[in-house]
């Protein structure tokens, strides 16, 4: 049952064993746009309500030797939520309440007419909202638990102190009002699918589904299929048919995370979902249509990819409409130190640690490293020093030393490496730099390098750093 992400189309079932009856009425919604199946037995019908989610099922209280009350209380229970509407030659006042009192929401005498069958339509597509609105709530419930379980940190804030990424998440909120299509670019851990869902909770589709597809998470036939869903039998373990994300998202925001990892084969497929809003389940040949807004992300440069062929130029531009890069963590020197304190503020409370912050020598560590992981490295690095400290502030030593990973220069580029072509001095400054990022003290940093405090006094004059 579609429940959380109605639109005015629906999936309906006909249970009736009359076939003139099943011809008519499926003719009549079908001219609505709806899609129709019918069933001639109790049998049959249970078997498709057991594979496959309706959105509203028509079933006659006579079907043959079956009573159609006793087959109403089946369907109710293997779908709990699922709508039924009755309808019987045979009216009575008896009947209706019967049936009412077992779960039906409506009740249609026949012979019906199209206005009377139309009038079932919309209260059925009233009562799935209300239903959408229930499972959203509980989605949002199991969600804010599992943030809750996962120590997921501090929010992330929006209204930093560095120009260039306040002047990007300006242009962001202000497009987020918009239908038109979101890209967000940047270095992973820079925290693009919090950037994503705080686009949809400031556009006009924040009370509907925010739905994630993490595209290199799975092969192509399964992203394909978690996209766009599948019919039974159009693939080994296609068991039932399934609904996809792109359906489960229907009249909110679909959130494709990493795009740049979207296999070339599916990428027309995305195309037209983008242009002209149908997509066709795997398997399947009936042509859907569908109302989401995409927000899509990726650490990927996607015009070098279009470049080189691994990427549809045409969905670049498609994607492309409202595009932002979130600065790295390095570039963001004033947002740092900020965003530091408020980790260990939310791990010392969540430990119950009294620690009040940074010694003057950790903020010089954090100010030093390059943290080529982003907000994710510097939560985990803060993380563990609240875990570590032994007073209440944290020292360099409660910091992570970061000795495996290669100096990174202020620009963001890597530094040079051994056997380069770089010169003596080139290479010993980018250790000295390196060692002094993490090193929790000058004499330290002078014993690691193996000369004494004056000479590195000297060194650190000459090539220019403190």
């Amino acid at each position: 049952m579609r429940g959380d992400n109605v639109s005015e189309l629906m999936d309906v079932l006909i249970v009736d064993d009359d076939r003139s009856i099943r011809m008519t009425t499926s003719l009549a919604i079908e001219g609505d746009g709806h899609y129709v199946e019918a069933a001639e037995d109790a049998e049959s019908a249970l078997k498709r309500v057991k594979e496959e989610a309706f959105d509203l099922v028509f079933l006659d209280l006579r079907l043959g030797d079956a009573d159609g009350l006793e087959v109403l209380q089946k369907i109710l229970k293997l779908r709990p939520r699922q709508l039924v509407a009755i309808f019987t030659a045979h009216a009575s006042i008896k009947t209706a309440v019967d049936a009412t009192k077992l779960g039906a929401f409506d009740y249609l005498e026949k012979p019906f007419t199209p206005d009377q069958l139309r009038a079932t339509l919309a209260k059925a597509e009233k009562a799935l909202r209300t239903i959408g609105e229930v499972n959203r709530l509980e989605e949002q419930v199991k969600e804010l638990k599992s943030e809750a379980a996962g120590n997921t940190g501090p929010p992330l804030e929006f209204d930093p102190s560095d120009k260039r990424a306040r002047t990007e998440f300006d242009l962001l909120f202000r497009a987020a009002t918009s239908p038109a299509s979101v890209l967000i670019l940047g270095e992973s851990g820079t925290g693009k699918s919090v950037i994503a869902k705080e686009v949809h909770q400031r556009s006009h589709l924040r009370d509907k589904p925010f739905v994630t597809v993490s595209c290199p998470s799975l092969s192509r036939e399964l992203l394909e299929s978690t996209l766009f869903g599948h019919v039974k039998g159009s693939f080994t373990g296609a068991v039932k048919d399934t609904w996809g994300k792109v359906h489960a998202a229907e009249g909110g925001t679909l959130f494709l995370d990493e795009i740049g990892e979207l296999p070339l084969e599916i990428q027309p497929k995305l195309l037209r979902l983008l242009q002209e809003r149908e997509y066709e389940r795997v398997g399947e040949n009936k042509i859907r249509k569908s109302d989401v807004r995409i927000v899509a992300a990726t650490n990927r440069d996607l015009a070098a990819l279009v470049n080189e062929g691994e990427f549809r130029e045409d969905l670049y531009y498609r994607l492309n409409v409202i595009a932002v890069t979130v600065p790295p963590l390095r570039d963001r020197p004033a947002d740092l130190v900020h965003f530091a304190e408020n980790f260990l503020s939310h791990f010392a409370s969540q430990m119950g640690r009294p620690i009040k912050g940074f010694s003057p020598g950790a903020i010089e560590v954090i100010r030093r490293h390059a943290w080529p992981g982003n907000l994710r490295e510097l939560r985990n690095a803060i993380e563990r020093a609240a875990i570590l400290a032994r007073g209440e502030v944290i020292e360099a030593e409660d910091l992570p030393r970061p000795e495996d990973v290669n100096p990174v220069a202020a620009n963001g580029h890597a530094g040079p490496s051994v056997g380069g072509r770089h010169s003596l001095e080139q290479l010993e400054e980018a250790h000295m730099r390196g060692v002094l990022s993490w090193a929790p003290s000058l004499n330290e940093a002078a014993a690691i390098l193996g000369i004494d405090k004056a000479t590195l006094y000297r060194k650190r004059k000459r090539f220019g750093f403190s």
